[in-house]
């Protein structure tokens, strides 16, 4: 049975079902003179399963965007599609498998999700005809991100990533399963991913979810049971062991006591230029996340937004555009 959550616990969880979500949710691509320039959408075979996608622009830099937990491209990253530039950028947005409108399957949470969809992401792209890309990923979107630049850094130009988190903490936990029942979510928080889904299909995926993200407490160091790996898991096996025994030592002591690790033994093979950009009032990824993959992904970049929350991209759309563009368009050294 789960632990009383302390009344510091609450607060944080009644200001996360406020935004975890938003409300003013950016309905499915219209006409495309709305937008400036066409958006196309389409279902594409990728690894047994056809996953959806919109795209749009026609610029030569291929930017993914990668969703969070129940996300789909057209609920969270509306301000994207409409306004990062279609000259400079060809963006895409996609569904991962069970989310949005690439179902079916049913999403499922085996304790490889991330890295499913890691790979999902990049042959998607591939499939898609683009020979590199850069990745913006918010949430889960941005693990998923991290993990791909870790395990596909040749096809990985750049990278911005915000509320990730690299392990779960007992903190992170006691939020989770407080998000576990949408019933007790508010009605604008709830109302548009029931739209997308129908009440049972998300009840029953968000639960799925929170017991999918439990899974890593059970695994000190991060990586899956011996039986579930193989040599292609991890690109240079001797840098990874050296890379997961660093990390192990640096990790926040309930971390390494009790688990929770995600992908912190994969930050120090990220090669690409890397932007975190952290909301300062996010309620549920705490700073010390965003610190933690900025001292481990190296050449990082750390920007926080004092006024941020977990949907900084969407409260603060311009703001966040602007910071991602000019990222992007920065010529490395």
């Amino acid at each position: 049975m789960a632990a009383p959550l302390s009344s510091q616990c609450l607060r944080r969880l009644q200001i996360v079902l406020s935004i975890l979500k938003p409300g003013n949710q950016v309905p499915r691509a219209g006409p495309a003179a709305a937008f400036g320039t066409s958006i196309t959408s389409g279902k594409v075979a990728v690894n047994g399963v056809h996953l959806h996608y919109q795209q749009t622009g026609e610029g030569e830099h291929a930017v993914l965007l990668l969703p969070g937990m129940l996300g789909s491209g057209e609920t969270d990253f509306g301000p994207q599609i409409k306004n990062l530039s279609k000259k400079l950028f060809t963006v895409v947005a996609w569904d991962p498998r069970g989310y949005g409108h690439s179902r079916p399957p049913d999403r499922d949470f085996p304790v490889d999700f991330f890295e499913r969809d890691a790979k999902d992401a990049v042959d998607l792209m591939k499939t898609l005809k683009f020979k590199k890309v850069s990745l913006l990923g918010w949430s889960d979107g941005g693990i998923t991100a991290l993990i791909a630049a870790a395990k596909y850094p040749s096809y990985i130009s750049k990278m911005v990533i915000w509320g990730a988190n690299a392990y779960v903490t007992d903190e992170d936990e006691a939020i989770y399963q407080g998000i576990r029942d949408v019933s007790k979510w508010s009605e604008k928080t709830r109302k548009p991913l029931e739209t997308l889904y129908g009440y049972d299909y998300f009840a029953k995926t968000c639960e799925k979810w929170v017991d999918g993200i439990k899974q890593f407490k059970h695994l000190p160091d991060g990586r899956r049971p011996k039986h579930q790996r193989n040599h292609r898991d991890f690109p240079g096996r001797k840098q990874q062991d050296r890379t997961g025994a660093r990390l192990f030592l640096t990790c926040p002591r309930n971390v390494v006591t009790n688990g929770g690790n995600i992908c912190r033994h994969l930050l120090l093979l990220v090669q690409c230029p890397t932007l975190i950009v952290h909301g300062e009032k996010d309620p549920l990824v705490p700073r010390f996340h965003a610190d933690f993959i900025h001292e481990h992904v190296r050449g990082s970049r750390l920007h926080v937004m004092p006024e941020g929350k977990h949907n900084l991209h969407l409260r603060f759309a311009n703001e966040f555009n602007k910071l991602a563009e000019d990222f992007l368009l920065e010529k490395s050294p």
